[in-house]
């Protein structure tokens, strides 16, 4: 699962210590789940969406493949990624 934390967190001026404090976790929770080394449990990740306000969808995305971008922070809809099929998966 990739995720958002850092920009979220850097958009505040937290350091990594200052966002464990306000969740209750080690720094070095903080760290693994931005690096993408740990998934957060369920009532961290309700956690971290009070905490900044947003829905756990625009924190966290489903790793997929390397062009594909997560969901606008805003919730609008993403311009197709060039080169990407739409429509038609390609199976039948």
């Amino acid at each position: 699962m990739r995720n958002r934390l850092k920009l979220l967190r850097a958009a505040r001026d937290w350091s990594q210590g200052d966002l464990a404090g306000r969740l209750g976790v080690s720094r070095q929770t903080v760290n693994a789940v931005e690096t993408g080394r740990y998934d957060p449990s369920l009532p961290l990740a309700f956690r971290l969406a009070a905490l900044f306000g947003t829905p756990i969808e625009t924190i966290f995305f489903p790793d997929g493949p390397a062009d594909a971008r997560p969901p606008a922070p805003d919730g609008e809809a993403r311009p197709p990624v060039a080169g990407a099929r739409s429509g038609s998966s390609g199976w039948r």
